[in-house]
């Protein structure tokens, strides 16, 4: 997987609020910010998380492809883009 492709997913999850992002290195209280999950609990999250990368890794294949297209087009009319009428 690619730079890329893991910073897409980590700022969805993120958003999402399935991860979050801590600096403990500086905290006294690091168990106010640990949790703990059983084991149906980390299966249940670990399929919901495998379902959510699956879409977000093919909303970036489709963004991918739409970029290329519209690279491929400027190139091709030199960086003019043609109107519809």
């Amino acid at each position: 997987m690619s730079l890329g492709k893991t910073n897409f997913c980590i700022k969805a999850l993120l958003g999402k609020g399935l991860i979050k992002l801590h600096n403990f290195q500086n905290n006294r209280h690091k168990l106010a910010y640990s949790y703990l999950l059983t084991p149906v609990g980390i299966a249940e999250k670990s399929a919901i998380t495998a379902r959510f990368l699956k879409y977000k890794l093919a909303e970036y294949e489709q963004l991918r492809h739409v970029i290329e297209s519209l690279q491929s087009e400027m190139a091709e009319t030199g960086g003019k883009r043609e109107e519809q009428t």
